[in-house]
């Protein structure tokens, strides 16, 4: 079983940069496995390769337009 670790940090949303408390879990060699947002009003990026966060209030589009502008293109979970 692969050891894991989870630790709080704050994160800024990808459209507008509101800030969020995330716990981040990583494997023992510090790679991202998953995250949990612990504050009112966000949820994670899906298919990010790391830690993101966005308000409730933006849309799926606006949330991956900020997603490609910032990092390019996301591959699927599946598309590995």
């Amino acid at each position: 079983m692969t050891e894991k670790y989870t630790k709080g940090e704050m994160h800024g949303c990808v459209v507008c940069g509101k800030l969020y408390q995330l716990y981040v879990i990583t494997d023992a060699n510090g790679k991202y496995v998953d995250a949990k947002v612990m504050s009112a009003g966000g949820k994670l990026v899906p298919h990010s390769q790391r830690p993101l966060v966005a308000c409730d209030t933006h849309s799926d589009e606006q949330i991956e337009l900020a997603v490609a502008r910032a990092y390019g293109l996301q591959k699927e979970d599946d598309e590995d």
